[in-house]
């Protein structure tokens, strides 16, 4: 009798066993707060959940489908993409940037054609309300955006007038050929027997190396010069008082008013002047005047 009392006792105490089991390992698996570490290893599948349920942004790579995700680009860390256009640069297609950017207001002069600091600056501008890299140099995402926002420029807009509005021709220039050479208004006009012919806008010698006024006449002509006093190019020089010439400057074509010549008589639109050039003789008139 003792002995099957004591088989029934084993038997009852192993059930009640297989039931606590069974009962700490579903609280583990269910509400997280079991003692996992304490289950056997060789616990039943029901443990997987505790894993496999973690929602997606638990995951190393922070993404549902485990890929890297994408860093998010700021304007000064956006690829840029190939270089079309940037500083130094002299050509067609510089001029229809200034004369797009001229459309939206962000280019406040005539293009040029010559890539300077006042294009750069422009530049700058236009990206930064853009969001794009300030590089300050034309890319091809920088070039397609403001395509897509202007219109192909018209001839008289590549190549206007002048930017500065031309006064009245002083009394001396209204016979003759004439180059007029107004400082108040800042412009050079091309004059045959008192008709305008072409003008451009021009820049003068600073306080200390001013620039000449009176009447004067082209003395000679240099397509290719450099200043022998101050090493910098001069093309398309026409002389007509003792050093003093018309010439281009790529120093006006980038900076604009902001700099001075040492006397002679800038002009920053090489295209034009290069056709100035080709129709001025020894001999004309040149009249600088207020």
């Amino acid at each position: 009798m003792k002995r099957s009392s004591s088989v029934i006792r084993r038997a009852v105490l192993a059930a009640t066993a297989v039931a606590l089991a069974a009962g700490c390992t579903a609280q583990g698996t269910g509400t997280g707060k079991g003692t996992v570490t304490q289950a056997p290893a060789t616990a039943t599948p029901t443990a997987a959940p505790t894993t496999s349920s973690a929602p997606p942004s638990a995951s190393p790579s922070g993404t549902p489908d485990d890929k890297p995700s994408s860093p998010t680009a700021s304007p000064t860390t956006a690829p840029a993409g190939r270089i079309l256009m940037r500083d130094g640069d002299e050509n067609a297609q510089v001029r229809e940037l200034q004369a797009r950017l001229r459309q939206i207001g962000y280019f406040d002069r005539a293009p040029t054609g010559f890539y300077g600091t006042m294009t750069a600056g422009a530049v700058k501008g236009f990206q930064k309300k853009r969001g794009l890299a300030q590089t300050g140099t034309v890319d091809e995402t920088t070039w397609q955006r403001l395509l897509g926002m202007t219109r192909k420029p018209t001839a008289a807009e590549l190549r206007p007038a002048t930017t500065n509005k031309l006064d009245t021709p002083d009394p001396r220039c209204m016979t003759g050929r004439v180059l007029c050479i107004s400082k108040e208004s800042r412009t050079l006009a091309w004059m045959i027997d008192g008709k305008v012919v072409s003008s451009m806008d021009v820049r003068f010698g600073s306080e200390n190396t001013p620039t000449r006024e009176g009447v004067f006449k082209v003395e000679w002509k240099a397509r290719d010069w450099t200043s022998t006093i101050y090493h910098t190019p001069m093309p398309y020089s026409m002389f007509f008082s003792r050093g003093q010439a018309v010439h281009y400057s790529a120093d006006f074509a980038a900076r604009g008013y902001a700099g001075a010549s040492h006397g002679c008589v800038n002009v920053r639109d090489k295209a034009k002047l290069s056709v100035l050039f080709d129709q001025v003789k020894v001999g004309d008139k040149v009249v600088v005047h207020w």
